[in-house]
């Protein structure tokens, strides 16, 4: 089965937002759409429970979800969370990635 690894770092991020939000239940859902300059670009939000086909990836207490068609895309993928002068948020670290837009926000496999 394809995978997503999930650092301790994002897991940390994870876990803290949820329970903001009053959610500590929810999952965090993880999609590839079709956008962008580059042609693909990374979602994320926040759901329920997983879906029926959902692939689910625990770490350290939190559920990370993806649907089928964005697993093809995201094998392999490490979900990290950075935090520096510059940036703040998740980070999609993808051995597909063949190209990415100069800012960053969307890529081709």
């Amino acid at each position: 089965m394809p995978a997503i690894t999930v650092t301790e770092r994002a897991a940390k991020h994870i876990r803290e937002a949820l329970e903001k939000r009053g959610t500590p239940d929810q999952v965090l859902r993880v999609a590839v759409k079709g956008g962008g300059c580059s042609g693909f670009s990374y979602h994320i939000t926040y759901a329920e429970k997983p879906g029926v086909r959902d692939a689910v990836f625990e770490r350290n207490g939190v559920r990370v979800v993806v649907d089928p068609k964005s697993l093809i895309y995201l094998d392999g993928t490490e979900l990290d969370w950075v935090q520096t002068l510059m940036q703040s948020g998740y980070q999609f670290n993808n051995p597909q990635v063949k190209a990415s837009c100069g800012c960053g926000e969307s890529f081709q496999v």
